[in-house]
């Protein structure tokens, strides 16, 4: 049994340096007081936006002056209570920085709406007399998009305070299925017993034991099920709050308001269906593989987890890790590769676990400090890809926050997963032409083959129920759990075609699902794994020329431009097919590879 350390027990050289945050806890103090000091300032710009350019510029200014020192005070405060949970003193300083945050958020408020009443000549002419606006001139633009959907101000002011009752649904199933919800234990093929959480059912549906793996699934499903028509009600519910919010401000459709908030047209989301479901050959033909391979006469959903290669060592070190990544990223370049190597060597990440270290792996920071990396490592590949593919989320915020003022320094979350998969595809495509071990070459493409299925096949499947359920509700027909159980079925059997069982307990999934709390959020999960492969693709055989447009155009772009345009800019244009055309081959090419491999060790 392996004994934790305690946090005082890690070396200094594995954990992360958050003394270039602050200097000492003190410091941390320090800089908590001088910020409380500017709640109130506020009042000095608050009903006079609109009196001059200078009043504009002053005020945001202010606005990011302030954004920039919360984000330090935050940042610090929550990677020090990540690092030890148990830590009561750190505890503190993440709810104390957060109930800063509020306050911050709550006294300036008033700022978009006022903002509004400026009409748009007053607007362009303050930013033609002062160069100071041109930062905000972007900001500005998108604010102005806005316009046509906001509301009068005691419109807006009630739609504000409906906003508690609106978000009820989501609170409840959060509740529910974090707190209340639990499951009863689960035998294996020697009939023992094993707890049976959240956390570990997807680990189970990894066993190599059927017999685990067809308990697990029944018993999760089965205690989903006894809530069916209470849980069809509260995704119901957080629908028709969805549509409720699409209609008062005058979009065409929930999924119109949801893309429009991202800047994403609604052709994008169409593309992505429509595309893969012209692709749902290849998953049929991995499904028939993996049928074939695990000797199955009938295959389940729960098959669909197992292991199709057995007995690897793949074992890696965090050292060899380290030593993969760095060598799968020289086609980067060296203004690339400097970063990574700058935060392996400056203490960037926490690399080992120790007792009440938040569990996971997750890159985090703010304008002004590192992109600070959490793991939790075992020596394994799962944990190589993990670091890679967080080192990709620092790499992206790295450059971002270097070459954008604080204001664009952010990033959307439609391209968020797009550099940190694409390193990730730079790993696979690397460590697959260097590894000598055949077996190890079979669990690669296997990962990636499953990677892909989940990533790409599984959340436009999600994407695709999350459209059909609003739809239902903006026809106004009625949302009920025979409903959301037969159309789950019909599309989970028209994904995995007719080598998986459709049986009673998988029409219960969107139950478990948080993400469809989320509105309309899960589709950017295909859509930035394509970009990604389209990404490194151009990488691994333009060279020189891919690589910079991806560094500059990319990378150090943050939020200077729609999202959209800046994948467009780097070489991916995501209102069209192409990228996730090329994904479904890049998949296609996988699987012919893991076929051929297969029957070459027999």
């Amino acid at each position: 049994m392996t004994v934790l350390m305690n946090r005082n027990e890690q070396l200094e050289q594995n954990t992360w340096d958050l003394t270039t945050i602050f200097a000492t806890d003190d410091a941390w103090e320090a800089a908590f007081t001088k910020l409380s000091s500017y709640l109130g300032k506020e009042k000095d710009f608050q009903g006079k936006l609109g009196d001059s350019s200078e009043t504009l510029l002053n005020a945001l200014l202010l606005d990011s002056e302030i954004d920039e020192l919360l984000g330090k005070i935050y940042v610090y405060a929550h990677l020090k209570h990540d690092e030890d949970t148990t830590n009561a003193k750190y505890t503190a300083f993440e709810q104390r920085a957060a109930t800063l945050a509020s306050q911050f958020s709550s006294a300036w408020s008033f700022m978009l709406p006022e903002l509004m009443t400026i009409d748009e000549t007053t607007l362009a002419q303050f930013i033609e007399e002062n160069a100071g606006l041109t930062r905000y001139k972007f900001d500005l633009e998108k604010i102005n998009k806005r316009r046509p959907h906001v509301l009068s101000q005691n419109e807006e002011l009630i739609l504000a305070e409906a906003q508690e009752a609106l978000s009820a649904s989501s609170n409840t199933f959060s509740m529910f299925n974090n707190a209340d919800l639990t499951f009863p234990n689960v035998e294996d093929k020697d009939g023992v017993s094993h707890p049976l959480s959240h956390g570990n059912y997807i680990s189970y549906l990894e066993s190599e034991d059927r017999v685990l793996r067809e308990n697990a699934y029944k018993a999760v499903y089965s205690e989903y099920g006894k809530f069916n028509n209470t849980l069809a009600q509260t995704l119901s519910g957080k629908v028709k709050a969805s549509v409720f919010s699409s209609k008062v401000r005058k979009y065409d459709s929930a999924r119109h308001q949801a893309l429009s908030n991202n800047d994403i047209p609604e052709s994008v989301y169409e593309t992505l269906v429509n595309t893969i479901n012209e692709n749902l050959p290849l998953l049929h033909r991995y499904t028939a593989l993996r049928k074939e391979l695990l000797g199955l006469d009938e295959m389940y959903m729960y098959d669909m987890y197992a292991p199709l290669i057995e007995d690897v060592d793949f074992k890696v070190t965090y050292e060899e890790a380290t030593e993969w990544m760095l060598k799968s990223l020289e086609p980067m370049g060296k203004e690339y590769t400097d970063v990574i190597t700058e935060g392996l060597t400056n203490r960037w990440v926490d690399v080992y676990e120790n007792k009440g270290k938040r569990s996971g792996a997750y890159s985090s920071g703010t304008f002004g400090t590192n992109p600070f990396i959490l793991m939790n490592w075992t020596d394994n590949v799962n944990n190589t890809f993990t670091l890679t593919h967080e080192f990709g989320h620092s790499a992206h915020s790295y450059f971002s926050r270097k070459h954008q003022p604080s204001n664009m320094s952010g990033y959307s979350i439609f391209v968020a997963e797009v550099a940190s998969t694409c390193n990730e595809a730079l790993l696979a495509d690397y460590m697959y032409h260097n590894l000598d071990d055949e077996k190890k070459k079979l669990y690669l493409l296997n990962y990636q083959l499953d990677g892909f299925r989940a990533t790409v096949f599984r959340q436009t499947m999600f994407a695709e129920f999350e459209y059909k359920i609003h739809t239902i509700i903006e026809n106004n027909e009625p949302l009920t759990a025979e409903r959301l159980n037969s159309e789950y079925a019909a599309l989970n059997k028209k994904y995995y075609g007719e080598n998986v069982i459709t049986d009673d307990y998988i029409q219960y999934e969107w139950s478990r699902i948080p993400h469809f709390y989320y509105n309309y959020y899960v589709y950017q999960y295909a859509t930035g794994y394509s970009a990604a492969y389209a990404l490194s693709q151009q990488i691994l055989e333009e060279g020189q020329p891919a690589v910079e447009r991806y560094i500059n155009q990319f990378l150090k772009a943050g939020s200077s431009d729609y999202p959209i345009e800046v994948l467009k800019k780097a070489g991916v244009d995501m209102t069209s097919s192409a990228p996730i055309e090329n994904a479904c081959k890049v998949f296609e090419a996988r699987l012919n590879e893991f076929e051929k491999l297969v029957k070459a060790t027999k």
